[in-house]
């Protein structure tokens, strides 16, 4: 139905791939890997690799002829341990670390290279509040913040046709968007090979405004990069409504639901000349990281398609709305 807009996408892994093969394979043309890329995933302990997990999904999505998201390089959680520690577990130096660091991006981005056409390189790395602009983390204090343009610039040694991302959530706070932008002018400024923004957009029924989305796009936009919607999902609950009560979401919640994802997609399709692929952060309401997060022991409903697969109001809606 976007086919002429963007992509779109969906985040997978080895159970998901099974049990939704149908529903991602009718619906999708992209797919990201939820964990199975990550550093932790990839090089539990040092020079071992373990790229059976990630091999299968990237097959998967050569299989059925989708595009495939790297997701992702260098980020300050799953990341294993012995990466910033010495064999006495120590802090090891800079040097040190930025040598890990770029052996581990040129194993990783040179095995799926051509078969990965995007890569989230860095992730996470503004601080969320306050007026720190980097989050405080052992990349931070080891390597200093050069770490980032580092990062970049190994991803576009090893893969130089792969466009180069970064990605982080909270993207349309005001004070966030405002230092994402920040963050990556400077690295433009530096002459570093990154090609898009990655918003994240783990979003809810009720915040953030169309209109936050809308000044964030805009803003990132005037960087001249592209934008892609990495990790979309819509919680039914606010980030602080801790309730546990619900079995399935109510009528007033689903059709709360249809209204928010026709009116983000109204938006989307709105800027496709610069938004270039819109992924899921799953498929379907059978599998979300949402489900005991933040609350513990309940469930969220946060897609298109319900647990048996059936597209819901918010997937009509959209449908209507691809086809004015």
């Amino acid at each position: 139905m976007f086919a002429d807009d963007f992509r779109i996408g969906a985040a997978v892994n080895p159970l998901t791939i099974q049990s939704q093969e149908e529903l991602l394979a009718y619906h999708f043309n992209s797919i990201t890997a939820e964990n199975e890329m990550k550093f932790a995933s990839l090089q539990p302990e040092e020079g071992v690799y373990t790229f059976e997990e990630a091999d299968r999904l990237a097959a998967f999505a050569q299989k059925h002829g989708m595009a495939m998201r790297g997701h992702t390089l260098v980020w300050h959680n799953q990341s294993s341990g012995w990466l910033f520690e010495d064999k006495k577990g120590n802090a090891v130096d800079r040097a040190t670390l930025l040598e890990r660091m770029k052996s581990h991006i040129h194993t990783v981005a040179g095995r799926y290279k051509g078969g990965i056409y995007a890569w989230d390189v860095v992730n996470e790395v503004i601080a969320d509040e306050g007026d720190e602009l980097l989050r405080r983390s052992k990349w931070l204090d080891i390597a200093g913040p050069e770490f980032i343009a580092r990062a970049f610039e190994y991803a576009h040694e090893a893969d130089p046709d792969a466009a180069l991302f970064y990605n982080d959530y909270n993207e349309s706070n005001p004070g966030k968007r405002d230092k994402i932008y920040t963050l990556v002018k400077s690295l433009l400024d530096q002459g570093v090979p990154i090609h898009g923004i990655g918003l994240q957009a783990h979003w809810n029924l009720y915040g953030p405004s169309l209109d936050d989305m809308r000044a964030a796009i805009d803003k990132y936009a005037s960087l001249g990069l592209q934008l892609q919607l990495t990790e979309l999902d819509l919680s039914m609950f606010r980030f602080d409504d801790e309730r546990t009560d619900l079995t399935e979401p109510s009528a007033e919640m689903l059709e709360l639901q249809a209204e928010r994802y026709e009116g983000i997609f109204k938006l989307l399709k709105e800027y496709r000349d610069v938004i270039t692929s819109v992924t899921f952060w799953g498929a379907a309401d059978d599998y979300t990281w949402l489900n005991d997060f933040p609350v513990r022991g309940r469930k969220n409903w946060p897609f298109l398609f319900d647990e048996q697969h059936r597209p819901k109001p918010a997937f009509h809606r959209i449908a209507a709305l691809a086809r004015h």
